[in-house]
């Protein structure tokens, strides 16, 4: 099939690129040309496992090309994906602009002559967003073009997108038009993965849904954490048996400070919104927010018990990207972290294995911080070590090294990455939430 992507952020790019590696032939549009001269250099400008390797084997087989032009796009595909930010507003609702402006651009872009095209969001867009992009199209598209619109919502978990693409455990497809249908279910055939056909309303409401569901379980057994830690019970050996009922699952159920990115918070609120504009309020959602923000606070005041003030002390911060496998620090729990303790006149020395330069980019941090690359270089003669992010590097580190290098041997876990007992023995201080 040949596919257009109109956006090459994180979703566009790795779409476009796992379409490529199934064999469609796929162009990506983006109006940034310094972004695609990067790409046709063959590097790319987010860290993703995998994705740079793709990119490149994909395009010297020819399967792959960037351009800016959305005319190119237009005419180079029959399936055109509109995958650009969908940012959040000040009230929770979700900008559309992005939305918009592509779908006028691309229906000047048509003529009778193109032939059927068919324009998909995989942006995650507030429910009857199709309906505007298929008004939208008619408004500035000439008399007697023929296109379908789909919503066809992405799944993908930072850290691990790729595989979520190649081996998807569910493929939405929503559109009230069966031509569409037809040439999408066409697209999605190398998958092996359920497919999922529904009403474009559905497909939409799907995705706000879903992540709203698994954030709702995060803030479920942070609040039985808290609870956890007032009777003297493990949320982890709590958690392991919540979660050996199939009804539930393990997934999602682990402790920590919270969850962060760019997909939770911004989904949430928009879900909250798009509720409260149908007059159907969803106050569970409300009290997951508040839930996740006192996390943070929560973990902040065991640092202060122990700490008493953080003015001149020196915490050696493991982690600044909001997860492990990426360098996205995009409303990263990490970030915040280290920005309320520089705000109160700590001094951070922090390290993360992909996040230092967009921490140093986009992470608004103002004060005294230094960033290294050894994350044991963060710990000589700070006060205390508090660990952020989950990746695997800081789970396995040296629990004697960490001892010795740090002025007074105390580690606040946001992540619960380490093993109390182990912590102990090698003589640290430790403290995690819910253990």
């Amino acid at each position: 099939m040949k596919i257009s992507i109109i956006g090459t952020g994180y979703v566009g790019l790795t779409s476009g690129t796992c379409f490529a590696e199934v064999g469609h032939q796929v162009t990506c549009v983006d109006n940034n040309p310094e972004k695609v001269k990067t790409l046709l250099d063959g590097q790319v400008p987010i860290y993703e496992p995998g994705l740079a390797e793709l990119v490149k084997s994909n395009v010297a087989a020819g399967r792959l090309k960037f351009t800016t032009s959305t005319e190119e796009g237009v005419r180079d595909g029959d399936v055109i994906f509109i995958a650009v930010p969908t940012p959040p507003q000040p009230d929770g609702s979700v900008d559309l602009s992005f939305i918009e402006k592509v779908a006028r651009e691309i229906a000047q872009c048509l003529t009778p002559e193109t032939g059927y095209r068919v324009i998909v969001d995989k942006s995650t867009v507030p429910v009857k967003t199709g309906d505007k992009v298929e008004q939208t199209v008619r408004r500035y598209a000439p008399e007697g073009v023929e296109f379908g619109v789909v919503s066809n919502p992405e799944f993908l978990r930072e850290g691990c997108a790729v595989d979520d693409l190649l081996n998807p455990d569910r493929i939405v497809i929503g559109s009230n038009d069966d031509r569409a249908l037809a040439m999408m279910q066409k697209i999605y055939e190398p998958f092996v993965a359920p497919v999922l056909v529904t009403d474009i309303n559905s497909a939409e409401l799907i995705k706000h849904a879903a992540n709203s569901f698994l954030a709702l379980k995060i803030s479920y057994i942070n609040a039985v954490a808290n609870i956890c830690e007032a009777s003297g019970a493990d949320v982890e050996k709590v958690a392991e048996g919540i979660g050996m009922d199939k009804r539930i699952g393990r997934a999602f159920l682990n402790a920590g400070l919270g969850y962060g990115g760019s997909c939770f918070p911004k989904d949430i609120k928009a879900f909250i919104h798009i509720s409260e504009a149908l007059g159907q309020p969803f106050g569970l959602l409300k009290e997951v927010e508040s839930i996740n923000a006192n996390q943070l606070e929560r973990f902040l005041n065991k640092v202060r018990e122990k700490l008493w003030v953080f003015r001149e002390k020196k915490i050696a911060l493991w982690g600044l990207a909001f997860k492990q496998n990426t360098d996205d620090v995009r409303e990263s729990v990490a970030i915040k972290l280290c920005q309320k303790m520089l705000q109160e006149g700590a001094v951070v020395a922090a390290t993360d294995p992909q996040g230092i330069e967009t921490a140093k980019k986009f992470g608004d941090l103002e004060g005294d911080i230094s960033y290294h690359a050894d994350l044991y270089e963060t710990l000589d003669g700070a006060d205390a070590l508090v660990i952020g992010t989950e990746w695997p590097e800081f789970a396995q580190a040296d629990l004697s090294e960490i001892k010795k290098r740090l002025r007074t041997p105390l580690v606040f876990d946001g992540r619960n990455i380490l093993d109390p007992k182990d912590a102990e023995a090698a003589g640290l201080e430790y403290y995690s939430i819910g253990r």
